[in-house]
């Protein structure tokens, strides 16, 4: 093998860099050449292709984001896209390629190896809903920020006695609001894994009041789709909850950005190396995951025919925290 390619795809999370360098530099190490793949599998269709060295990579892994870019493509889900970016690695003569994302993109991953491209998937995604990864590179990073934005959001509720709804990202999977809600001190989580009526909520949150409490927060997951405007406005026009001043607040987009955690420097490094390592040994076809404490390998086909639950544990851990 003398030339791989390197992609990041789909949503972005703090840590791509991180991969990026360090797929770089465990395929330099090996004497092979890298090929960085601009804006994901749409830039993989038109060719849009930059040398990467070992310098090219350097002082990038504290950045947030990805300095390859990413997009999401309808196109590469046609055959003719998918062939289209099947020619474009041949043109260049990259032999295998490592993509660095969530769902969507290892299911494009998949979608080449089928092909009859070696490639293998780095697990990132803030969302943390990828099977075959215990957590994925960018959730540490994004529970931080959310749960910053809490602590402060606690502050002034506290202050003026307020309930504070707040809805955080992870798409369809509850893991984030879940983490965060229980490390913030939530009074109730809400998730799409398990979901309270909003007359529940109200229930919990008058009981709260009636043991003395002037204030409340509310961690609801985006993936439970209009969820926390209703209960926002539910809460409004409680008269039990009037004293409560309700107010709505949507963290979205801001869990994606800054410096990614130690934690997620380290695990990037981890996932991409061993990723890189595997490629270049012939191991293809598979997700590289972090099972167990320790970078692990998965089918990229097995991986996407599953689900992944959120830990029961977890769930009544929430629960009891709430008292």
């Amino acid at each position: 093998m003398k030339r791989i390619a390197v992609m990041t795809s789909g949503g972005d999370a703090p840590g791509m860099n991180a991969a990026i360098r360090a797929v770089t530099r465990t395929a330099v190490q090996h004497g092979i050449e890298v090929l960085g793949i601009r804006q994901g599998f749409a830039g993989l269709m038109k060719s849009n292709f930059v040398h990467l060295s070992a310098r090219d990579v350097g002082g990038i892994i504290e950045i947030g984001g990805t300095i390859l870019e990413s997009a999401r493509s309808h196109e590469f889900r046609t055959p003719e896209g998918k062939q289209k970016a099947v020619a474009a690695l041949a043109d260049v003569g990259a032999e295998g390629v490592i993509v660095i994302g969530g769902n969507g993109s290892q299911t494009g991953a998949l979608s080449l190896s089928e092909l009859g491209v070696a490639v293998n998937g780095v697990a990132s995604t803030i969302d943390n809903d990828l099977p075959g990864s215990e957590i994925t590179i960018g959730v540490d990073t994004a529970m931080n920020t959310a749960l910053d934005a809490i602590d402060r959001l606690r502050t002034t509720a506290s202050s003026l006695g307020r309930v504070f709804v707040v809805e955080v990202m992870g798409r369809d999977c509850g893991y984030l609001a879940l983490a965060v809600g229980i490390a913030g001190g939530a009074e109730v989580v809400v998730c799409p894994e398990s979901p309270v009526p909003i007359e529940k909520v109200i229930e919990r949150i008058n009981q709260s009041r009636g043991r003395g409490k002037r204030y409340a927060l509310i961690v609801v997951a985006e993936g439970v789709k209009g969820y926390a405007n209703c209960l926002h406005q539910a809460l409004i026009s409680d008269q039990a909850c009037a004293e409560f001043d309700s107010r709505l607040t949507v963290l979205g987009h801001v869990q994606r950005g800054g410096r990614p955690s130690a934690f997620d420097r380290l695990l990037a490094t981890r996932l991409a190396a061993s990723a890189t390592e595997r490629l270049i040994a012939g191991e293809t076809g598979m997700l590289v995951g972090l099972i167990g404490g320790a970078p692990a390998a998965s089918r990229l086909r097995d991986v996407l025919t599953r689900s992944k639950p959120l830990p029961a544990e977890l769930i009544q851990l929430a629960d009891t925290m709430r008292i």
